[in-house]
């Protein structure tokens, strides 16, 4: 494996202008617009998923789920290593996170924690560099909650004794911080039909909605579902359950279809949050 830079200075945006704006001034605009479509919930929100592509596609869901949410000021950033470099549990080792709206701190305190607790989690930025998946939510988080700090980790390993680690210390540290939330970074199904995606999905969903972290896992690996997300999802529903949460609300699903008009190939979108018991 590559070693990591540890040094690493401040992460600049690299899908901006590709998945979403450049321009700070639209940007904006559009985000406020997207998280308008949910109303803030009382409860404070121990998980969120969102889905994390081109606004376009899933900006409505996004904004949805985010608008819905109650974050607290500590987000464990959980998403998927499409890019297949560095550690297997990768947490963010370089400086603050930049978008066209401002800086995202990190939550170093927080952060080195979760490194100190053990082998599993690995200080890394080669997972992160060219790594979409949470970037993407960025700039939801920070018009929906200004003073968010972020520890950003990308999961890549199927192990389950890992990810039964990972959930066990996000739980732990969800504890021993209740101003903090967990925020997960998955699309659903990818490239199939729009029926057979909402048929697949929502099988998957259905684990996810009983906080049911097992079988989520062995449901999308039996069915060959093509949920990006379901490692990060896993360890995060794993933590959920640790901490009592019994139920999730799936806020709403949809496809690339709905805007493209094409119901032949899809990637579906999910938006799901979980209230702190």
């Amino acid at each position: 494996m590559e070693k990591a830079d540890t040094t690493a200075a401040r992460r600049s945006p690299v899908v901006a202008g590709q998945f979403y704006t450049a321009s700070p001034q639209k940007l904006r605009a559009e985000v406020e617009a997207f998280l308008q479509r949910g109303t803030k919930r009382s409860n404070r929100t121990l998980l969120a998923m969102v889905p994390h592509a081109g606004y376009m596609y899933s900006g409505n869901t996004a904004g949805y789920t985010f608008g819905s949410s109650n974050l607290c000021d500590t987000i464990y950033l959980l998403g998927p290593n499409h890019t297949g470099r560095g550690a297997p549990v990768s947490v963010w080792s370089g400086g603050d996170w930049e978008t066209p709206l401002g800086i995202v701190p990190v939550d170093i305190e927080a952060r080195d924690q979760l490194l100190a607790t053990g082998p599993f989690f690995e200080a890394d930025t080669l997972a992160h560099i060219n790594e979409h998946s949470l970037e993407v939510l960025l700039p939801f988080i920070q018009v929906a909650n200004p003073n968010a700090k972020i520890v950003p980790i990308s999961i890549a390993t199927s192990s389950q004794e890992t990810l039964a680690f990972v959930g066990a210390m996000l739980a732990e540290a969800l504890k021993q911080n209740p101003d903090s939330s967990i925020v997960v970074s998955s699309d659903m199904s990818h490239y199939i039909s729009a029926d057979a995606a909402k048929k697949l999905d929502s099988l998957a969903l259905s684990y996810v909605q009983s906080v049911d972290a097992q079988g989520l896992l062995s449901t999308v690996a039996h069915n060959n579902i093509s949920m990006c997300g379901v490692l990060p999802m896993t360890a995060a529903l794993i933590a959920c359950e640790a901490l009592g949460a019994a139920r999730a609300d799936i806020l709403e699903y949809t496809s690339s279809g709905a805007v493209t008009g094409d119901l032949s190939q899809v990637v579906g979108y999910a938006g799901v949050i979980i209230d702190r018991p």
